[in-house]
């Protein structure tokens, strides 16, 4: 019995792990999908850029694309993913 206890906490911290430091980005020219390791953990998974290639500003943006865009730029653009 203590064994499948330790197994599932193992397992549970392995999911919990990997649900916080990964992550799919969607290229904001070529539209693929990447995996990708976070900096630091969050509980988002998908990252997108609503801005993409277009000429549109931040201040054009809705509250939540802002935010969205925000969260790319943190994790894909700062970092060096999406060249």
């Amino acid at each position: 019995m203590k064994k499948k206890v330790k197994i599932g906490i193992f397992t549970f911290a392995i999911i919990l792990s990997t649900r916080l430091f990964c992550g799919v980005y969607d290229h904001d020219e070529f539209a693929e999908s990447h995996f990708f390791i976070k900096h630091r953990p969050i509980w988002k998974w998908n990252f997108y850029s609503p801005i993409g290639m277009s000429d549109k500003k931040n201040e054009e943006l809705t509250q939540e694309e802002q935010i969205e865009q925000k969260y790319f730029n943190t994790f894909i653009k700062d970092q060096g993913l999406s060249r």
